[in-house]
């Protein structure tokens, strides 16, 4: 079993590979909740979606957010009557929104929540939250914090970003069953996710960086040069304090890859990294990469 780390762009397109070539039961996936965000009411986790969409076979793969061919006849009614409604939300879409928010509601734990909408779905591969508690990323600005969604959907990342915050009610702890299948695992691949706002809040979760460190881990960079693959990456390391780029990538993981991986086109050097073509603008190209990683392990 190998288990990823997930935000939800980069890595996804290289678990689209990997189902491709793996026993899909042998696919665990870690994935980030800092970016959830009630509206309307509902409970939006946009990483834990579009992987479970994506296992579904029903991911928007153009935009890699929502369900492909959705309508939007609530939002479009929603947006009529006044609400301010930020987030483009389609309407089977919004169905697993309200059925997890009324889980959360009556008290169930996201990953129970998780697993149960998983089900329904059918979806053959392991899929968790980082946390059971509410954990935010937060963008400093000259105007105060706001949520990432508002940065990055409302805004378009059209912001001068002051600083990233992590903000939770209580310290953020790894689930017993994350950190189990991480023990299960024959390695653990850190995907070209967002350092910083994907990856980094799984990382801060006790006990994950503990359950790792005797395995062999692979993180993959998401940038060519000073430029990310996709996403506002570039900006939000700088605003953490590190160098937009592989190397910045390197050290914001703390040593914590046993194999990093780069771009071939990468003009960056990261002593003793591996290069294979990260950029994974199809399903073939997912699937050549998802083939080198497995190679690695």
């Amino acid at each position: 079993m190998i288990t990823f780390l997930s935000g939800g762009t980069g890595t996804p397109k290289l678990l689209r590979g990997m189902q491709r070539v793996m026993d899909r039961h042998e696919i665990s996936v870690i994935v980030n909740t800092a970016e959830d965000i009630w509206i309307s009411g509902n409970h939006i986790s946009p990483d834990l979606d579009t992987v479970m969409y994506l296992f579904a076979g029903i991911l928007d793969s153009d935009t890699w957010w929502g369900i492909r061919n959705d309508s939007f006849t609530t939002h479009e009614e929603i947006t009529r009557l006044g609400t301010n409604e930020f987030i483009t939300i389609g309407d089977r879409d919004r169905a697993v929104h309200i059925a997890r928010g009324d889980m959360l509601r009556n008290g169930m734990r996201l990953t129970n929540a998780t697993k149960i909408l998983c089900d329904r779905f059918g979806v053959r591969e392991n899929i968790l939250p980082m946390t059971d508690t509410e954990v935010t990323t937060q963008i400093k600005t000259d105007l105060g914090l706001i949520h990432f969604q508002e940065y990055w959907v409302r805004a378009k990342g059209n912001i001068v970003i002051r600083e990233v915050v992590r903000s939770f009610h209580e310290p953020p702890v790894a689930t017993e069953e994350g950190l189990a299948m991480i023990e299960a695992s024959d390695a653990v691949v850190i995907g070209p996710s967002n350092p910083i706002t994907s990856i980094s809040p799984i990382l801060c979760c006790e006990g994950l960086k503990s359950a790792v460190k005797d395995k062999l881990v692979i993180a993959i960079s998401p940038f060519i040069g000073n430029n990310p693959i996709s996403g506002p990456a570039g900006a939000l390391m700088e605003a953490a304090g590190f160098e937009p780029s592989s190397l910045g990538t390197f050290n914001c993981y703390e040593g914590i890859s046993d194999i990093f991986v780069q771009d071939v086109r990468d003009p960056v050097e990261v002593k003793n990294s591996v290069r294979f073509d990260t950029i994974m603008s199809d399903e073939e190209k997912s699937i050549a990469l998802a083939r080198e990683i497995l190679s690695l392990i």
